[in-house]
């Protein structure tokens, strides 16, 4: 098994790494969340909205009690079969994760207003970009506690 080619096929649609790690019933029910919470946002409405540009037609066709949903779901599912499949190496691989699920949130609910350099990014792209920062400090908190763990051991 190969976690990333798990995590890339959970990046295309949640649920699939599950299948392929034989987790069906988990799959199954990623799947099915995806599409109920995709189907309830209007988010393929949204985005096809956001890459033509149409930033002011994306927010008022998004739902978004049901949008703040998404990136929890989505980059559970992501770890999860990255997890599922060996890719947990250390004890904090999961902190990137959490922190994009985080950031993108946290985007997604200040999307309908927040503009990057004057410019109103939408319910697409200011999450996409809230990915960034949350791989990072993740990346930076794991780094960090991995360290304290190595520190800890070795004192003991």
């Amino acid at each position: 098994m190969n976690p990333k080619e798990r995590l890339l096929w959970s990046i295309a649609l949640p649920g699939f790494g599950q299948l392929l790690n034989k987790k069906y019933i988990k799959g199954i029910v990623f799947v099915f969340l995806e599409f109920l919470v995709n189907v309830q946002a209007n988010f393929n409405e949204v985005i096809m909205l956001s890459f033509q540009g149409d930033i002011e037609k994306a927010i008022i066709k998004a739902d978004y009690q049901w949008l703040m949903f998404y990136p929890c779901l989505y980059f559970f599912a992501m770890w999860d079969a990255y997890k599922d499949a060996g890719g947990e190496k250390d004890c904090f691989s999961f902190l990137p994760f959490v922190f994009s699920a985080y950031f993108v949130t946290v985007g997604c609910m200040y999307s309908s207003n927040f503009k990057l350099f004057g410019v109103l990014l939408g319910p697409v792209w200011l999450p996409i970009i809230a990915v960034i920062p949350g791989v990072m400090i993740g990346f930076l908190l794991r780094g960090i506690l991995f360290k304290i763990n190595l520190v800890r051991n070795k004192n003991v």
